[in-house]
């Protein structure tokens, strides 16, 4: 078992930093790693931050099992809600599957599935700190984030430090 299963709490942060608000992401857990002094909490050995790119679905929750220990995974990612750009809003695994689109990662692997198989044969809680995107250029190269986007991120990482505490 990866040592990053070992932990009571896993924060992943997914999508492709190559397409524009699809790297909200990686720019979270960036953002996290950076605020270990101000949030303590984030510093803890029962929490793991991850930057799972696009991978979350095959190299990370694809290998948990009934000896893995989580308790509860907190996933930072766009959604696409309709909603004003940058709006934040903060889904349990219950909500997931009443959603018409909802994908994880940039190859369109929807994880509904997996997170509520997750949820529902180990106990684990699942999170999800979604952001509305403005523009996913894929397959165009853009390494930045909308303004709007951008400027959820610190709202977002308080939401992700309420969830671990």
């Amino acid at each position: 078992m990866p040592g990053y299963l070992n932990k009571e709490i896993l924060v992943l942060g997914c999508g492709n930093i190559l397409f524009g608000d699809d790297g909200f992401g990686y720019h979270m857990i960036k953002r996290l790693n950076e605020l270990k002094e101000q949030y303590p909490i984030l510093n803890s050995e029962k929490i793991q931050l991850i930057d799972a790119g696009t991978g979350a679905s095959h190299f990370i929750l694809s290998l948990i099992d009934g000896e893995t220990p989580l308790k509860k995974i907190v996933i930072a990612d766009i959604i696409d809600y309709g909603l004003e750009p940058g709006t934040l809003k903060k889904l349990c695994v219950e909500d997931i599957p009443n959603l018409p689109k909802y994908h994880v990662d940039a190859h369109d692997m929807p994880l509904a599935g997996m997170l509520r198989e997750i949820n529902d044969d180990y106990g684990i809680e699942i999170v999800v700190i979604g952001c509305q995107q403005k523009r996913v250029t894929a397959p165009d190269i853009l390494l930045e984030l909308s303004e709007e986007v951008t400027n959820s991120i610190d709202d977002a990482v308080k939401m992700v430090v309420d969830e671990l505490n």
